[in-house]
């Protein structure tokens, strides 16, 4: 038994109480080490006046943040940055890791309690935040699909960075978690014409039910308006570039930790006067930060989530106690998903 192990044990039976029948220990999933995860026993602390505990009914693994991290390829100089928001412990590890979490609150203000809500927090069976971090989920949003709030919220950054106009023709480069998000939005602009490109023909499916078009590679339209990339490899954001008009942007959302990024950047690039701009979701984007916040941005991604085109992005679950396992094999590509979601025994 490991120390912490030892430690919760020890203390639990002084008390008088026995482990596993303590309403205040939960349960949460931790990254001991890179690519070692494990399920670890936690005491809750008390709730005050102005907090809530939420008992997890669903949650879901960020595919490509989740698994860089599971990897332990968060570089050095990124790790403050890449911080959850109510992460515990330090890159690479031991860390508890996540922030797609969505659970009904059993303690909390009146308003809130017996309210299905998502919050950004980690893999873990309950917890007691503050009543101000968590956001009711609309009550035609399922749970499974809820927990997507946090990739739409990201889609929505991204599109305020973007800007698209009305007919613009547009592609998305990686159809991942994020990118399908951005193309479902984007479909629903007027006259836009939106390309999944991706190099797993299986997303035709998905980019069907997504209501958008889809390419291969090789197959992909080019003299575009906007291009926006996912993939988190230097092929991708290289086609991406590719595949612009003359004066065109490339907002690149992908995270790359620490894996180097090789462009060709040529004749071509220069000449059509491209552009490659950043887009992430750390803070909201200055086309709208001047009046709107954070939450605002958020709860606007659980509106947009009455939309059940986005079941499209569920593509398996798993109990919260084969999440370790689970885990390594999303992190290999062994279990291929766009959204793989973890159950807590529904209500």
């Amino acid at each position: 038994m490991s120390d912490w192990q030892d430690t919760l044990v020890t203390e639990t039976r002084a008390n008088g109480r026995d482990l596993a029948l303590d309403h205040r220990i939960a349960h949460a999933f931790w990254l001991r080490a890179p690519e070692c995860g494990e399920i670890r026993p936690v005491r809750l602390a008390e709730p005050g006046p102005d907090d809530v505990v939420v008992r997890t009914v669903r949650s879901g693994v960020s595919r490509g943040t989740e698994t860089l991290v599971f990897r332990g390829g968060v570089a050095p100089d990124q790790r403050a940055r890449m911080r959850a928001p109510f992460q515990d412990g330090d890159f690479p590890g031991p860390v508890k890791y996540g922030y797609l979490n969505v659970g009904a609150v059993e303690e909390g203000p009146a308003e809130l309690r017996g309210r299905m809500v998502f919050c950004l927090y980690p893999h873990q069976t309950a917890y007691v935040v503050p009543a101000g971090a968590v956001f009711p989920v609309p009550e035609d949003v399922p749970p499974a699909r809820a927990v997507l709030a946090g990739t739409v919220e990201t889609a929505v950054n991204a599109l305020w960075d973007a800007a698209p106009a009305v007919g613009d023709r547009v592609a998305v480069v990686g159809g991942g978690m994020v990118g399908c998000c951005v193309a479902r939005l984007l479909a629903r602009y007027p006259a836009v014409r939106v390309t999944l490109v991706d190099v797993d023909p299986a997303r035709a499916g998905v980019a069907a039910a997504l209501g958008v078009d889809f390419a291969l590679p090789d197959e992909a339209p080019e003299g575009l308006d906007l291009v926006v990339h996912t993939s988190a490899t230097s092929e991708g954001l290289q086609q991406a570039l590719d595949l612009l008009a003359v004066e065109g942007t490339v907002f690149d959302l992908s995270w790359y930790g620490d894996t180097d990024v090789r462009l060709s950047l040529g004749g071509s690039f220069h000449d059509r006067r491209l552009t490659i701009r950043s887009s992430q979701v750390g803070a909201v984007s200055p086309a709208r930060a001047s009046r709107r916040t954070p939450a605002d941005r958020l709860l606007l991604a659980l509106e947009l989530l009455r939309d059940p085109a986005f079941d499209a992005l569920l593509t398996g679950e798993s109990r919260f106690d084969e999440l370790p396992a689970v885990m390594a094999r999303l992190a290999t590509g062994s279990l291929p998903a766009l959204c793989h979601t973890i159950t807590y025994g529904e209500r």
